[in-house]
C-alpha cells in the first residue's frame, strides 16, 4: 500500500506515551476493589489536574518531576472525593509504574520497527517512569530513544520538547510522524513542524488552536497501513 501523501518521508515514528500507548485509565481500574464507583470519577479528575499541574508550572517556571505531579494530581483529586487513604495513595502511584499498554500496540510497534522505521517515546514522564511502564508493557526493545521533558526541564506543548525528537534520532522534523492521543499534544507538535497524526481514541472534536495534524486515526492498528508498510 502507498503512504497518504502527507507521511511521504516519513523515516521515524515518535509516540506520546500517556494515553497514547499506555491507557491512564488502567491504573485507577486496578484499585476498583477499594474505589468502588468512584474509580471512574478518581481517574479522570487525577488525569485532569495532572496535565493542569504541568501546563501551570510551564508557565509560571515552577518545574517538578512528572512523579511529583502526578502525585499531586491525585492527592487533589483524593481530597476532591472524599478518599483519607494513605495506603490506597501509595497503592495507585505503585501502579501508575505498572500502566497498561493498549491492546494493538505491541504489534504495531513490531510491524513499523521490521520495515526499518526508528521509533521513540516523547513524554512528559521521568525515565524512571517510562523504563517501568516500557518494561511492564515489553515494548522496550522496540525503541531507539525514550525522551523525557526531564532533558529541557519544561512541559509540552514547549517547543523545547519537541525539538528533542529531531536532535536525538538525528531526522528533520516533517520525517517524523509524531502521535498522541492528546488533541492539545498533536496539534501543538504540528505547529513545531512535526508531521502529526492526532490518535483520536474516544471520538473527541477536533481542537479550535493551531495548526491542525496531518491525520487522525482511531488507535494505532491503522499507522502502518497508513504509512504504506
Amino acid at each position: 500500500m502507498s503512504p497518504s501523501s502527507a507521511f511521504q518521508g516519513v523515516s521515524a515514528c515518535v509516540f506520546d506515551a500517556y494515553g497514547t500507548l499506555f491507557e491512564v485509565d488502567s491504573v485507577a481500574r486496578g484499585a476498583q476493589a477499594a474505589l468502588g464507583e468512584r474509580w471512574r470519577a478518581l481517574s479522570d479528575l487525577w488525569r485532569t489536574k495532572q496535565l493542569q499541574y504541568t501546563w501551570l508550572r510551564g508557565l509560571a517556571g515552577h518545574h517538578a518531576d512528572f512523579w511529583q505531579v502526578t502525585g499531586e494530581a491525585l492527592d487533589y483529586a483524593m481530597a476532591t472525593l472524599g478518599i483519607g487513604d494513605e495506603g490506597l495513595h501509595q497503592r495507585l502511584m505503585d501502579l501508575y509504574l505498572g500502566i497498561s499498554a493498549y491492546p494493538e500496540v505491541p504489534a504495531t510497534l513490531a510491524r513499523l520497527k521490521a520495515k526499518g522505521l526508528k521509533l521513540a517515546i516523547l513524554s512528559n514522564g521521568t525515565p524512571s517512569m517510562l523504563a517501568a511502564a516500557t518494561a511492564n508493557a515489553g515494548i522496550g526493545a522496540y525503541f531507539d530513544a525514550v525522551l523525557s521533558v526531564e532533558e529541557v526541564g519544561v512541559y509540552k506543548p514547549h517547543p523545547k520538547v519537541y525539538g528533542l525528537a529531531c536532535d536525538r534520532l538525528g531526522v528533520p522534523a516533517r520525517a517524523i510522524c509524531f502521535l498522541s492521543s492528546n488533541s492539545w499534544d498533536a496539534w501543538s507538535a504540528k505547529a513545531f513542524g512535526l508531521t502529526t497524526l492526532w490518535c483520536n481514541r474516544f471520538g473527541q472534536p477536533p481542537e479550535r488552536i493551531p495548526m491542525p495534524p496531518d491525520g487522525e486515526i482511531r488507535d494505532l492498528s491503522s499507522l502502518p497501513d497508513l504509512l504504506g508498510i
